[in-house]
């Protein structure tokens, strides 16, 4: 029978053992205050700590007096709330009387730890309780208790046990299991360190005295010790050849309140095996169980098969989530889902504020425009003609800039017309880096989602793999990969937008998705592409990618592929995408007198007629503006003008803005001249002094070609290769002739006219360098510059000349001697020696002459 009056003792300190106070507060949620603190009716008055001590030591260790003894209740404590708890300072309640009394207290809650422990020891089990220590890391508590003599205290934990088995005591937060108990055979350890109970047990051997030695013990009398106290899943013994001391094995336990029950009872068991001359002494810990881990091992020893296939399963995956995104977003590109302008709301608004909002300045650009569009009206029809039909080939529109290739192409021939897909190859191309390309390439098609900054990165994990591996996981793709990535997704929604105008008619519903494309040409997307080949020279393998796209769609039928380009060369690029079709070729000059006098008319005139509709009175009121009757004067000098002009679109539109403001023909034409000269003096004669050497042209060649042509406006091409400025120019880069002149050509400052497929002609680069190659010879200081840098490269090349004649001659003199057959050579050698002579004589006195106008004229 349990004694009615209990007996106080100290408690031992742990640092993960719970107050009482704090265990009713945990377990009677009801008993705290409004603040969640206790009333200060139950608030422990606080006292100096104690601990239970061995040998007058703080060891930790449980001391039990020879009347007591010890016993394990597990399964009263959660052991979830272990991690978060241990590291709170909880402590023993210090006024033990308390926990004591709750201990005996009848009314507690059903919730309360000490109830449960109460349930557990039932007043015919003939035990006194003297002392409770909760265990909140190990989920129950060490009760320490005294017994009748005549009853020891294995038959008393023999009692209990069948009284909890046959009257099983369930808390509320493990229902599935019931309290256990366990006689404390050992010396309890009460530590405060983080050691979280595990599953599996290190039991380590140790001298049970200091004079004898510790004797390891085998695998059944470890089974015998712990069996007891749950289903072992493994016993490990230390291999023999280990020098690891102590000796130690591993116990595996399948439940962790299993091990948690065996390491309270027997840490510190003393036991002699059988057939053993030394005691041995348990010593008790967790460990933290080694899972194995197959596939991760497997992934880590095979990084050469493992990395490629995570690659492609990223690959897939991106294919799989993103590239429906994308196709959905290219879609919406080519059709305009999001445009706000393609709303009818705005299409209504538009429709009602028209007159309104109508500015005069668009109207006399529009005007301008349908005048030049009716003089190309043939061109215009024939394109629109051919996009009705099938014929599997490009159409390419070829044109100096500033032409009006794209508005002929926008606003002209696919007016009205939808899915329209323009690609700019201009910003694509001058794009920095990869990762800038692939953006502008992504938002000139609408292609997005677009990660552009990973390739950089992937690159970075690519170099670690191959450096550590030494195999390429395939995790970065180059610039070539990705570009056929983006351009085969907006095929893909291409042909879906194609496609999105099927009728579901009895004579289309049985034709399959290529031959409806085929046989309605009309119904097929265009797409644009403009600047095509701009810095030809930069970034080839985006105009070679374009191209095999373009190539592909116009064979599959999916859409009609029109080219805006500048390059006369286009042919080269193209020819290698489709080498077995006619281009259908388009070609734009520059407007002829009469029609260029027209567009600047038509410019104008919206302008003048809206002024006719204002109050005569406004023009009186201004006597110094300019009337219209003097305007109409100023344009009679219009016909002058066009000619030096020229008829480029962009030249006529800068006169026409002049001509607005105010300005006479003659005066806007000559500052139009006047800026071309400044122009192409900035960017063809002086840009030298910058020490730029990826130029294939000098200035020089330059020069001649400014020089020749403003005496007589057109050259032939092979008789410019044959002059000693392009046949054997001292710059490095500008060695080759034709080459020089290509790259001229694609800087505009000359155009090259071909008959039958070659080269023959070469003129200005566009109409108003003529006159401004007239204006930089009639300035005579610019002329003197530039003719004496030219007569000094030529005094160079005869110079040149004269040294590879004098190096021949030393060789034959040297022959010990002169044969009969060297006297033409030497004759030869020194006649072409003296007329290099002569030439430079004549080159440096007119250089000389030069050199007096630069000393005495002012820039």
């Amino acid at each position: 029978m349990i004694s009615g009056r209990i007996l106080h003792r100290p408690m031992a300190r742990s640092g993960l053992g719970i107050s009482s106070s704090v265990a009713r507060c945990i377990a009677s949620p009801r008993r705290l205050g409004p603040l969640g603190l206790l009333p200060d009716r139950v608030r422990p008055t606080t006292r100096a700590w104690e601990s239970t001590i061995t040998s007058g030591e703080k060891s930790g260790h449980i001391a039990a007096s020879p009347n007591e003894s010890i016993m394990f209740f597990d399964n009263l404590f959660p052991l979830r709330l272990s991690p978060v708890l241990i590291w709170r300072r909880w402590q023993s309640d210090p006024d033990l009387t308390s926990l004591l009394k709750a201990f005996e207290n009848t009314s507690l809650g059903v919730l309360d730890p000490i109830t449960l422990l109460k349930r557990a020891i039932p007043e015919k089990v003939p035990m006194k309780v003297t002392e409770i220590i909760p265990r909140l890391k190990d989920g129950g508590a060490f009760v320490k208790f005294t017994h009748p003599n005549d009853i020891s205290a294995t038959e008393i934990e023999e009692n209990l046990s069948k009284i909890l088995e046959s009257q099983p005591v369930k808390p509320w937060f493990n229902p599935f299991r019931s309290v256990k108990i366990g006689l404390v055979q050992g010396v309890p350890w009460l530590e405060d360190l983080y050691r979280l109970p595990k599953g599996r047990l290190r039991v380590e051997f140790v001298a049970a005295t200091d004079a004898e030695p510790s004797a390891e013990l085998s695998q059944e009398t470890l089974y015998s010790l712990f069996r007891r106290y749950g289903k072992i899943g493994e016993i490990t013994s230390q291999s023999s050849d280990s020098k690891v001391l102590p000796r130690f094995a591993y116990v595996d336990f399948g439940l962790v309140r299993d091990a948690i029950m065996a390491k309270n009872c027997l840490h510190g068991f003393v036991l002699r095996e059988e057939g053993s001359k030394h005691a041995t002494k348990l010593r008790l810990s967790y460990e933290q169980r080694v899972k194995p881990h197959h596939i991760w091992d497997w992934f880590t020893s095979h990084p050469r098969i493992i990395i490629p296939l995570i690659a492609a399963f990223l690959a897939a995956f991106t294919v799989v989530v993103f590239d429906p995104i994308r196709e959905f977003f290219v879609k919406a590109h080519v059709q305009r889902m999001f445009e706000f302008t393609n709303s009818r709301l705005y299409k209504w608004f538009k429709s009602q504020t028209s007159d309104i909002l109508a500015f005069r300045k668009h109207k006399g650009e529009k005007a301008g425009l349908n005048a030049l569009f009716t003089h190309r009206r043939d061109l215009i029809d024939t394109i629109q003609n051919g996009l009705l039909e099938t014929v599997d080939t490009f159409v390419v529109v070829h044109g100096p800039r500033g032409s009006g290739k794209r508005e002929l192409i926008l606003d002209q021939v696919l007016e009205g017309r939808k899915d329209v897909l323009v690609i700019d190859c201009k910003p694509i191309v001058e794009a920095r880096g990869e990762a800038g390309t692939i953006r502008k390439l992504a938002m000139e098609v609408g292609y997005r989602p677009v990660f552009s900054w990973a390739n950089n990165l992937s690159s970075l994990v690519d170099l670690a793999v191959q450096s550590t591996t030494g195999v390429k996981a395939g995790f970065s793709e180059n610039l070539e990969s990705q570009v056929v990535k983006i351009l085969q997704t907006t095929a893909s929604a291409l042909k879906n937008v194609s496609l999105s105008n099927r009728k579901d008619t009895r004579k289309d519903e049985r034709l399959s998705e290529d031959a409806y494309l085929e046989a309605h040409p009309e119904r097929r997307a265009v797409v644009v592409i403009d600047n095509f080949l701009h810095k030809g020279d930069e970034k080839g393998i985006i105009y070679d990618k374009v191209a095999d796209w373009a190539a592909a769609l116009v064979q599959s039928n999916i859409a009609h592929v029109i080219f805006l380009t500048n390059d006369a060369s286009y042919t080269k690029c193209l020819s290698k995408s489709l080498p077995d079709r006619v281009f259908h070729q388009v070609t734009l000059g520059d407007l002829s007198p009469d029609v260029a006098k027209k567009f600047v008319l038509s410019n104008l005139e919206p302008e003048d007629s809206d002024k006719k509709k204002e109050a005569p009175a406004k023009e009186a009121d201004f006597p110094d503006a300019t009337t219209e009757q003097q305007r109409r004067e100023d344009l009679a000098e219009l016909d002058e003008c066009i000619e030096s002009l020229g008829g480029r679109l962009t030249d006529l539109q800068v006169l026409a803005r002049r001509l607005k403001i105010g300005q006479t023909p003659k005066k806007a034409v000559s500052e139009i001249i006047e800026q071309g000269a400044s122009e192409i003096l900035r960017m063809f004669l002086l840009n030298n002094k910058n020490g730029a050497t990826d130029k294939k042209w000098s200035t020089e060649q330059a020069w001649f070609l400014i020089r020749e042509i403003a005496s007589n406006e057109s050259l032939r091409y092979n008789e410019v290769l044959l002059a000693n400025t392009f046949a054997a120019s001292t710059t490095p880069g500008a060695a080759n002739g034709e080459t020089a002149i290509e790259s001229l050509a694609n800087a505009e400052l000359i155009t090259v006219k071909s008959h039958h497929g070659h080269p023959q002609t070469i003129k200005a680069g566009k109409p108003v360098y003529q006159a401004a190659f007239t204006r930089l010879i009639e300035d005579a200081v610019v002329k003197a510059r530039m003719d004496l840098a030219w007569l000094t490269e030529l005094a160079k090349i005869e110079a040149k000349t004269i040294d590879k004649v004098e190096t021949e001659l030393s060789l034959l003199w040297s022959l010990p001697s002169q044969p009969k057959q060297s006297t033409e050579r030497v004759n030869y050698l020194l006649g072409k020696l003296q007329a290099s002579q002569q030439k430079i004589m004549a080159y440096e006195k007119e250089m000389g002459e030069l050199k007096k106008v630069l000393s005495t004229d002012h820039e």
